[in-house]
């Protein structure tokens, strides 16, 4: 590497909140199955100790080495609907708080994989997963959990979402002390990819490896940077869209090449294989550090102004050029994260005012995930939360794409109030929103919502 790249490197560390969000272990549990529930909680927790023991040690001795913080350790297993196939409800709780300790114990941030597949139809046990989750969530702190209720190939579970709602609405009443952050620990999916390292939505896929490490890296503060630099050497006159488009694209090749050095670096120090980089730009509450404060300098002066989507879409393309130039490997979500919460500058347009629901459901069209970390008034009726995620879940079907909802519904609380969780889940102003209680006939019908023509492609 030359001197000038090293330097550029460590400012982009030191300056620009360059880091690697995750690296995360994915580990097939499935060999752990036994008829007794004890016996089953005791392998999950022997292997997870066999096969984790050394990532927090080898991912810290790996960001000393190349002096770029590794945020957080995870670790992501097979689906627990599966593992527990045929034991009775108790069994469920017991094996989340049985990963919960093993998280603890091997010392990671995360563990998910408290999962279950529902797009085409739910199995007894994924009913009784999903039943269970408000104990789950309420029990353990390292523990997340992620429902896949969608896809392109299989249409969207409507009944699947409207249990999960009341679910929900049980999970944040449960958690009420605390604005309903359990719900925090919940995702709702189409398309959820197998090899993702961001939590909630982190599960381990039955096409995975027996054990393989794969990484989230971040960015938005060195993007941000890069393109004042470009505005600032070049003036704003002189530059067209697809000029910051092409600084953007640069930008996260580098990004994305730190990020896959240290995870090839972590896994061949533990014997394992390297599975993918999610290049996804994923901000923090952290000022600096936003995908918001990127709309801005784009010319935004309003995040949720006309030309927002559109913003979102060119930073999410090319984003995603700069990663798949630089790896070989890229996999996960892959793109632009706009989890409410968790972007200060996004955080702030919904107090505003600026940001509104229909928007941001517009922009997620575009974007790597969905409404994500977005806290709505605690009133909210059950139908109208449902047919909210019926909406993501159709751009998710019909455009091919992962989306995803991660509704906060804080009990007594009302648009306009703030919340505040703290560290990376963030805080911000609930979201108010629209036509309450007009989509109720709608979502009684139940059933599924048939996949698309695109879905006969084979």
């Amino acid at each position: 590497m030359r001197f000038e790249q090293v330097i550029h490197t460590v400012s982009m560390i030191n300056k620009e909140n360059l880091d690697v969000r995750t690296v995360t272990m994915g580990i097939n549990l499935m060999d752990c199955r036994h008829h007794d529930p004890a016996a089953l909680c005791r392998k999950v927790v022997s292997k997870i100790e066999r096969c984790a023991g050394d990532l927090v040690e080898t991912c810290n001795s790996v960001s000393s080495k190349y002096g770029i913080p590794i945020v957080n350790k995870r670790l992501a297993v097979s689906p627990v609907a599966d593992l527990a196939a045929g034991h009775e409800p108790a069994t469920y709780v017991a094996l989340a708080k049985a990963l919960d300790q093993a998280a603890r114990s091997v010392g990671v941030d995360f563990v998910g994989g408290y999962s279950a597949q529902v797009q085409k139809g739910s199995s007894e046990s994924d009913e009784i997963l999903m039943q269970s989750l408000p104990e789950a969530m309420l029990a353990t702190a390292k523990v997340c959990s992620s429902i896949n209720v969608a896809s392109s190939r299989a249409g969207i579970n409507m009944r699947a979402v409207g249990k999960l709602v009341r679910i929900l609405l049980q999970m944040a009443e449960a958690s009420r002390a605390n604005d309903g952050f359990a719900c925090a620990k919940l995702v709702i999916f189409a398309n959820q990819p197998e090899d993702n390292p961001f939590m909630a939505g982190a599960y381990h896929g039955h096409g995975e490896p027996e054990t393989v490490i794969n990484v989230g890296v971040s960015g938005p503060g060195v993007v941000l940077r890069a393109l004042q630099r470009r505005i600032e050497s070049c003036g704003a006159e002189n530059l067209g869209l697809d000029d910051l488009a092409e600084e953007i694209k640069q930008t996260s090749c580098r990004v994305t090449r730190c990020g896959e050095l240290i995870g090839r670096e972590v896994a061949s120090r533990l014997s394992t294989p390297f599975g993918i980089v999610d290049l996804s730009l994923a901000p923090t509450p952290k000022v600096g550090d936003s995908i918001g404060e990127i709309l801005q300098i784009l010319g935004l002066d309003a995040i949720g102004a006309p030309g927002s989507t559109a913003c979102v879409a060119m930073l999410n393309d090319a984003v995603k050029k700069g990663g798949a130039f630089a790896s070989q490997t890229v996999g996960g979500l892959s793109g632009a994260f706009i989890p409410v919460f968790e972007d200060s500058a996004l955080a702030d347009a919904v107090t505003r005012g600026e940001l509104t629901l229909e928007k941001l459901e517009a922009m997620t069209c575009v974007c790597s995930v969905g409404l994500d970390m977005v806290a709505i008034p605690g009133d909210t009726p059950a139908e109208t939360i449902s047919a909210l995620i019926a909406d993501e879940m159709a751009i998710g079907m019909i455009n091919k794409k992962t989306t995803a909802v991660r509704f906060i519904p804080v009990p007594g609380k009302s648009a306009g109030e703030r919340v505040e969780f703290g560290g990376l889940f963030g805080g911000g102003t609930i979201i108010p929103v629209p036509n309450m209680g007009k989509s109720a006939r709608f979502i009684n019908f139940g059933g599924h919502i048939p996949a698309p023509i695109h879905s006969l492609n084979n």
